[in-house]
């Protein structure tokens, strides 16, 4: 089964003393597309230089809302030309964080926007980072349209899932589907269709059940199938094809659309 990682910060450092054996890891598990978004300015080159390197590895250029005193307005300006010279699959990683309480929602709003526009110039899909501010965000993506893109780490309402698909959007499951505690998240996952679905890991981040405690990594993706195709009542083979489907109908990805 081939998966595809919509959403895994593979460049961080928390890699740097084994990304090859996770890569090893990943093509032995069918994980040979990994999508790698950026979260600032300062990563931009180090990120490039790690796709360019890796087959199946592709990048995606932004700047995250939670690292809002990192970013400068030339990064902001700089963007479009980083966007047009390396043409990555997406913009992201961006978005609003209502839930870091002193993250100053104004300027969040402003670097929102700005980065939809250069998506929007760029005919690019975004990946965006949303919590506690779904209402807010499709609201600005009502005013300021982009071609779709993925709502990274869903947990919203199936009212809210449903505006995200009509303005173009897949919406992003990982790890946390593998906890049984997570009954929302897995009633939406049951719930949603399947078209709107895709995979994610977010390593280093929001790890697996079977891994709680330790980083995540996105060799851990079938883990994320797993659960659920078994929501789903469904064969992994139909689940993992239909992300896979999934992804390639929304990303920039460079990959043979031939399922």
């Amino acid at each position: 089964m081939e998966l595809i990682d919509t959403h895994c910060h593979l460049d961080v450092s928390d890699f740097d003393a084994d990304r090859d054996a996770v890569l090893a890891q990943c093509r032995a598990r069918g994980v040979n597309t990994i999508v790698v978004p950026a979260v600032d300015a300062k990563g931009w080159e180090n990120l490039l230089r790690l796709c360019a390197r890796e087959a199946g590895l592709h990048p995606a250029l932004g700047l995250h809302p939670v690292y809002l005193e990192h970013h400068r307005e030339e990064d902001v300006a700089a963007l479009p030309r980083w966007v047009a010279r390396h043409r990555p699959v997406a913009v992201g990683e961006i978005g609003l964080d209502y839930f870091i309480t002193d993250l100053d929602r104004a300027r969040q709003q402003s670097l929102f926007e700005a980065q939809l526009r250069v998506a929007a110039d760029a005919a690019l899909p975004v990946l965006l980072h949303v919590r506690k501010a779904h209402d807010a965000v499709l609201a600005t993506l009502r005013r300021i349209r982009v071609r779709g893109g993925i709502c990274h780490a869903f947990n919203g309402s199936l009212q809210q899932a449903q505006h995200y698909i009509d303005l173009g959007f897949k919406l992003g499951f990982g790890g946390m589907l593998t906890y049984a505690r997570s009954l929302k998240l897995r009633a939406l996952a049951r719930a949603l269709p399947l078209e709107a679905i895709v995979l994610e890991t977010d390593a280093p981040d929001m790890v697996v059940a079977s891994h709680r405690g330790e980083r995540n990594s996105p060799a851990y993706l079938p883990e994320c199938l797993a659960a659920l195709a078994e929501l789903r009542e469904a064969d992994p083979a139909d689940i993992a094809a239909a992300t896979r489907r999934n992804a390639l109908a929304v990303l920039d990805l460079k990959l043979a659309r031939a399922d």
